[in-house]
């Protein structure tokens, strides 16, 4: 189990966008959170490098910006933003399996030259001429 500190992570705010009303243009409910990710202890080197590689498009600098504008509240929000960040880090938490090579079984050899036979036989009897 992942857990961050919060002084690894830092959040901004600012107006939602979208549908709201008057809300909209007065609170600033938006949440963005900042991680940097390169300087962080929680996780290890190989965790970073497999988040990296996996969810390279949310860096921006050395941090790690992540935003929610799902709901109307500033907490709800920065709730989001920091289960979505656990989330990710949960999907790269450990190594994807190595994929071993498996032969196919003998009926499925089998089963499949069987079938590639009917099949060309199929088409020899279509092509023949009648004299």
């Amino acid at each position: 189990m992942i857990t961050l500190k919060d002084d690894e992570i830092s959040f901004s705010f600012s107006r939602s966008s979208g549908a709201g009303g008057q809300n909209v243009n007065k609170v600033n409910s938006k949440a963005t959170l900042h991680w940097d990710i390169t300087h962080s202890e929680a996780i290890s080197q190989g965790i970073k490098d497999r988040f990296l590689q996996r969810y390279g498009h949310y860096i921006v600098g050395d941090n790690v910006v992540i935003t929610s504008q799902k709901h109307r509240s500033q907490n709800l929000n920065i709730k989001e933003c920091k289960d979505k960040l656990l989330e990710m880090l949960r999907v790269v938490e450990h190594p994807p399996k190595k994929r071993m090579k498996t032969k196919p079984t003998y009926s499925s050899v089998k089963k499949r030259l069987d079938s590639k036979k009917k099949d060309s036989l199929k088409k020899q009897l279509r092509s023949k001429k009648i004299l």
